[in-house]
């Protein structure tokens, strides 16, 4: 399948410089670190390389290691979206272990999933890694700040050499654990072009801290029926603005660390389907 098609799948007119570099870069089967901000489409820089590996082959070959859940759903979604023969399996905390046993022994091509629960898997023998020739650590430097150092190290561990490193990170890395071989790396930094930087427009919004609320709200009713994402520090700060949404009847969604998995993936539908134009989030 040509990358052409796969773009027009995607709705993708062009790539954009770092994907391009990332493409040629892990097409020469090197180890590659991609360095480029978030929402730069990391995604579909490493999406693509991988597809152009595969087989058609009934054994597990690309794993791509992801620190949350959700970020894990969305790249399921943009694979399934490139529209391939082949199969997807993705894994996370808080998923039914018994459901993923059943999928992996299917052997799909790709698995996605996060550390904790891709290391279980292995300690399991849950399915063959023998085949696995890339190794995707997407948002490496979240994975670390996380505590996710030791399980990506038992999963590394298990596969057989030689395999291909495709790792990404939205920040400069000061140290690799031992478990990342740096020694033949591409490195690709974009963290100071503006070539792949999402185009924003930042405004700032002055009040003090007695009227917060009251000025969150008249800038929600300025933006109007757009799609807006509202970051909180923490999951208090999120229930409380949510509590007061919902006095003035408008509809929002709230998603944090402190919600039951089915919450919110109810949460990301609602806000992707336009049920809900406002989310509250923390950083997870």
């Amino acid at each position: 399948m040509q990358t052409d098609v796969i773009l027009k799948r995607l709705g993708i007119q062009e790539l954009n410089q770092m994907q391009k570099s990332t493409v040629k870069a892990a097409g020469n089967r090197n180890d590659v670190m991609v360095l480029s901000p978030t929402g730069s489409g990391k995604t579909i820089a490493f999406l693509l390389p991988v597809f152009e590996k595969l087989e058609n082959e009934n054994k597990v070959q690309t794993l791509i290691i992801v620190p949350a859940r959700e970020l894990a759903l969305q790249i399921e979604q943009v694979f399934k979206k490139m529209t391939t023969e082949y199969k997807v399996s993705v894994c996370y905390g808080g998923h039914d272990k018994k459901s993923e046993i059943n999928e992996l022994a299917q052997n799909p091509a790709v698995v996605i999933a996060t550390p904790g629960r891709l290391a279980y898997h292995m300690r399991e023998k849950s399915f063959n890694p023998a085949a696995v020739h890339t190794l995707v650590l997407d948002e490496f430097d979240k994975a670390l700040e996380l505590g996710f150092e030791d399980d990506m190290r038992i999963i590394v561990s298990s596969l057989k050499q030689p395999f291909q490193t495709i790792l990404t990170s939205a920040t400069q890395l000061a140290h690799f654990p031992d478990f990342i071989n740096t020694d033949n790396q591409t490195v690709l930094d974009f963290l100071k072009s503006d070539t792949s930087a999402p185009k924003l427009t930042f405004k700032r919004v002055s009040t003090i801290s007695e009227e917060k609320l009251d000025t969150l709200f008249e800038l929600l009713c300025e933006i109007g029926n757009e799609k807006c994402l509202v970051f909180c520090n923490h999951r208090e700060a999120t229930d409380r603005i949510s509590a007061l949404l919902k006095s003035k009847g408008i509809a929002r969604e709230t998603f944090h660390g402190g919600m039951e998995q089915d919450e919110r993936e109810r949460a990301l539908i609602k806000f992707r389907n336009g049920s809900s134009n406002i989310l509250l989030t923390t950083d997870l």
